[in-house]
């Protein structure tokens, strides 16, 4: 959530993303006895150590370096610049590391671009002191937009072996849920498994197979990061939070038919 400021307040609020709550939001939360801001880093790590190890899902370890360390020294940047103060380094770490996650190309430069777009949405792209897209999927899609022959998503999955799977969903629940933001993802996972039921009658694809695309790396990226961003969640409620993302997967559902 973004810090309230007062009305002699001069100051620009500080900025963040992916779901990395703000370090100037007072005496950081604890879970499980660390600092809530170092949660959603350890549990993008496991992601990417289940995903590597099991499937081998990183373009390479120097692009997805490059894509961390371009968000992280950007990030460093703007936030001097816009805010006058250095910022938690958990957000861009995020954005880096999903960028490294999801792109896929044969050159080098489209990693350092999509983590320098993530990034400079955030401190651009602004509505009532809060950014409006979540970074790292503002950024792919605009990678996927500006340079289609050079740029693809990840469409690796995680086979047919469930353990990875069952770990990450597992852990980001549970981390979710003391984060208070499991009713958003929950809410996500039933509309799409409701969806690939209904696209399945209608189309008369098997279910599995409609319903296999949530059980692989992007997907668990998505509930986890994008979806329960903090920054870019509506604030009205929670009936609110969850009729948005309902919204999203009914029109994934339509392209999905298209």
């Amino acid at each position: 959530m973004s810090v309230p400021t007062t009305a002699t307040s001069t100051s620009i609020p500080p900025v963040s993303g992916d779901c990395a709550p703000s370090q100037a939001e007072g005496s950081p939360r604890k879970v499980f006895g660390l600092d809530h801001r170092f949660i959603a880093p350890i549990l993008i790590t496991c992601i990417l150590l289940a995903g590597q190890l099991s499937f081998g899902i990183l373009e390479s370890y120097p692009k997805t370096a490059l894509a961390i360390i371009t968000a992280i020294c950007l990030e460093l940047v703007l936030s001097r610049i816009f805010t006058g103060k250095w910022p938690h380094l958990a957000s861009a770490y995020i954005s880096g590391i999903s960028v490294g996650i999801l792109v896929r190309s044969p050159a080098i430069w489209p990693y350092a671009l999509c983590s320098a777009i993530s990034i400079t949405s955030k401190y651009v792209l602004r509505s009532k002191d809060r950014h409006v897209w979540n970074p790292s999927n503002f950024g792919i899609c605009a990678m996927l937009f500006l340079a289609p022959y050079t740029v693809a998503s990840l469409s690796i999955q995680w086979g047919n072996n469930i353990w990875p799977m069952l770990v990450i969903w597992t852990l980001g629940s549970v981390i979710i849920w003391r984060l208070k933001r499991f009713h958003i993802t929950f809410t996500y996972v039933v509309s799409f498994i409701a969806f690939a039921l209904l696209r399945s009658y209608i189309t008369g694809h098997p279910f599995l197979a409609e319903v296999a695309p949530i059980t692989g790396p992007m997907y668990q990226l998505f509930i986890f990061f994008m979806i329960t961003d903090p920054k870019t969640t509506v604030r009205s409620s929670k009936l609110a939070q969850c009729g948005v993302v309902f919204t999203v997967a009914l029109v994934e559902m339509i392209f999905r038919l298209m």
